[in-house]
C-alpha cells in the first residue's frame, strides 16, 4: 500500500471514529427518551410551570430548561445540556383529580394544592411532595350588590339570613374551602355541604372544577364563590363581582398570612426509577419562582395569555412564589393537617397524627433541600 493510499485509510478511520463519537454525545431522539406525564391547573398559582414552558431556552443559564416540541403540549427536558426526558402537559380540573390521577398511575408529577395531595396520600396513594410553589392568592367572591364586603359583615350576613348562605368552592380538598370552612365554624356559624340541612348558616357547594366558578356566581346559583387566583381577580375585571375579602384577612388577624397552598408531586415511581428527572424539574421551577417575583409585568402577560383571563386580573395577582421549603411553611402545612384531620377528611395513615411524626410519608426533601429557617 502507498503512502497516498495509507494516508486515504487513515483519514477514513479517523472520520469513522469521530463520527462514532458525535452520535454518542448526540443527545437522544424525543422518541428514544423517557417520557412523563405532569398535570397542571389553569390557575395562576401554577404559573411557575407556564413561565418555564414559554421562555423555553431562554432559561438555559438555570442549568435546566424546557425544548417545546409541541407548545403547552410536550416539551424536552434539558438538563446540562442534555435532553433527560419528554414532559407531557396534562390539564386537571383540580388538586383533588391530579390526586385520583396518581392513584391511577395516569401521572408521574403535578402541580397541585398540598392540601388535595395530603388527601391522597392518606388514602394510601404512592406520591410525595418535592417542592413547594407559593403562598396565599386565595379570596371570598361575591357579586356586586352584596350587602357584605369584609369577613365580619359576611358573618352577620349568615347569620341573619332565613336560608343557609350558598358559597361554591371548586374542589372539596382545596386549600380556600377548606381555611373558610375553619374560619367561619371558628366565628361560630353551622356549615354544612347537605342541602337539607336548614340549621346551619352557610352551605359549601361543590362546583367540581375552577371553570364553574363565575358562571355559578353569575347566575346566583350561589351567594359567593371560595377559590385561588386568578378566579377573584377575574370576576372584578369581567365586572362579575367584588372581592369580599382576602382569605388572609380573617381572623384572627395575622394568623392566616403566608399560608401554604400549591406544590410539586412526584410518584414514588418516577422517584425511584428516574430520581435526575425529578430533580431537574425541581431545579427549574425553584428557580422560576425567584424569576417570577423579579418579572412581574412579563409573568403577568405569560398566565394572561396561557390561561386566557384578562391582563388586568394577572397583573392584580399577589401571590408570592417559593425559592424552596422553610420550617415556617411546614409549620403551616402541619396547620392544615390539623384542619383536615379535625373536620374528618383523613381516614387513612394521616388520621390523627401530628405532621412531625409524618414527613417522611408526605415530604422528599432530597430534591429542594431540607427547610431553612
Amino acid at each position: 500500500m502507498n503512502a497516498a493510499s495509507k494516508l486515504k485509510k487513515n483519514l477514513t478511520c479517523l472520520l469513522g471514529a469521530a463520527l462514532c463519537a458525535l452520535l454518542l454525545a448526540a443527545p437522544a431522539s424525543a422518541a428514544e427518551l423517557p417520557a412523563y406525564k405532569l398535570s397542571y391547573i389553569r390557575t395562576t398559582h401554577h404559573t411557575p410551570l407556564l413561565v418555564a414552558a414559554m421562555k423555553g431556552e431562554a432559561f438555559k443559564s438555570f442549568g435546566t430548561y424546557l425544548k417545546p416540541l409541541i407548545p403547552r403540549e410536550k416539551y424536552e427536558l434539558v438538563s446540562g445540556g442534555k435532553s433527560i426526558a419528554v414532559i407531557d402537559m396534562v390539564l386537571a380540573k383540580s388538586g383533588s383529580e391530579s390526586a385520583t390521577m396518581f392513584a391511577q398511575k395516569q401521572i408521574d408529577l403535578a402541580m397541585a394544592s398540598v392540601t388535595a395531595i395530603m388527601a391522597g396520600i392518606d388514602k394510601g396513594t404512592k406520591m410525595h411532595i418535592v417542592a413547594p410553589l407559593q403562598t396565599e392568592g386565595m379570596a371570598m367572591v361575591a357579586p356586586k350588590d352584596a350587602k357584605f364586603g369584609d369577613f365580619a359583615s359576611f358573618v352577620a350576613f349568615a347569620k341573619a339570613a332565613k336560608l343557609p348562605v350558598k358559597v361554591g368552592y371548586h374542589s372539596p380538598t382545596s386549600a380556600p374551602k377548606i381555611l373558610l370552612e375553619r374560619a367561619l365554624k371558628e366565628a361560630g356559624l353551622k356549615v354544612t355541604e347537605d342541602p337539607n340541612d336548614y340549621t346551619a348558616k352557610v352551605l359549601l357547594v361543590d362546583l367540581k372544577e375552577t371553570s364553574n366558578m363565575l358562571p355559578a356566581l353569575a347566575t346566583r346559583q350561589v351567594e359567593a364563590i371560595v377559590g385561588p387566583s386568578p378566579f377573584p381577580e377575574q370576576a372584578v375585571s369581567k365586572g362579575a363581582g367584588k372581592i369580599a375579602f382576602d382569605l388572609r384577612d380573617m381572623p384572627p388577624k395575622g394568623y392566616w398570612h403566608d399560608f401554604p397552598c400549591c406544590v410539586v408531586v412526584a410518584s414514588d415511581d418516577i422517584i425511584k426509577t428516574n430520581p435526575q428527572v425529578v430533580k431537574a424539574l425541581v431545579d427549574l421551577i425553584l428557580k422560576t419562582n425567584v424569576w417570577c417575583n423579579t418579572h412581574r409585568p412579563e409573568v403577568a402577560q405569560i398566565s394572561s395569555d396561557w390561561i386566557g383571563i384578562d391582563l388586568a386580573a394577572a397583573k392584580a395577582s399577589t401571590l408570592v412564589f417559593l425559592p424552596g421549603f422553610t420550617q415556617a411553611w411546614v409549620r403551616w402545612a402541619g396547620v392544615y393537617m390539623d384542619l383536615l384531620d379535625g373536620m374528618g377528611n383523613f381516614k387513612g395513615s394521616l388520621k390523627g397524627r401530628k405532621i412531625d411524626a409524618v414527613k417522611p410519608l408526605l415530604f422528599d426533601f432530597s430534591f429542594a433541600g431540607q427547610p431553612k429557617k
